[in-house]
């Protein structure tokens, strides 16, 4: 077992491999070299391993032998998949999570969306697609964390970080919509009402589903 430093330096490595692989600098299918992660990372390649690991017990990574770890390349019927799964899962847990999430948390996610939108300018075009990600993960972090069943947060993380190789990164014109879908599921969960807050979420995965595949359709 690590002690707490040692789990303290694979959190910050895992965490900033993540977002390497989310922002596309480590691209899908790339094989990773966890001594030249570490020399990236300034760090020992004890916590880069342990960091790999983890990343490759959440479905992000798959092993190829002795040629080591690679990072999954999500297919979209892998993506249409999880997000059935999302369908099924998130409504209830929004339902659940409703009224139970402190307010200054909600408060500060709201303030955070605005301000994303307000930076991209009169067009709305130029959103920052990093910064509307990281919110993302954060509200349905909190959402499934106020629900109060870890194994469906641990579910609920694996497909989320499937989805998120398509939703942001592969639907550009989507992010504003994406923000503002978020504030109407914030202000469900602000006044308690479950039913509002599942028909949020299921309107926003909807939404996504709906634009993923409109975009196959014209390809």
């Amino acid at each position: 077992m690590l002690n707490i430093p040692d789990q303290r330096l694979a959190l910050q490595a895992y965490e900033k491999i993540l977002k390497m692989i989310m922002s596309r600098q480590i691209q899908p299918g790339e094989l990773l070299n966890e001594r030249r992660l570490a020399e990236m990372l300034d760090m020992s390649r004890t916590p880069v391993r342990d960091a790999l690991l983890i990343l490759e017990g959440e479905g992000l990574l798959l092993r190829q032998g002795r040629r080591g770890l690679q990072v999954k390349r999500i297919q979209v019927d892998d993506f249409l998949d999880a997000l059935q799964v999302r369908l099924l899962l998130e409504p209830a847990v929004a339902r659940m999570a409703a009224g139970k999430v402190a307010g200054d948390i909600l408060d500060a996610l709201e303030n955070d969306l605005k301000a994303v939108l307000n930076n991209a300018g009169p067009t709305r075009t130029d959103v920052d697609r990093e910064q509307t990600r990281r919110i993302d993960e954060h509200l349905h972090g909190v959402i499934t964390c106020a629900a109060g069943n870890p194994k469906l947060s641990s579910i609920l993380l694996e497909l989320r970080r499937q989805t998120q190789f398509f939703d942001l990164k592969s639907l550009p014109e989507r992010v504003t919509d994406t923000c503002n879908e978020h504030v109407e599921i914030i202000t469900a969960l602000r006044m308690g009402d479950g039913d509002r807050a599942a028909r949020a979420i299921t309107f926003y995965l909807d939404q996504v589903r709906a634009s993923i595949i409109a975009r196959l359709s014209r390809a």
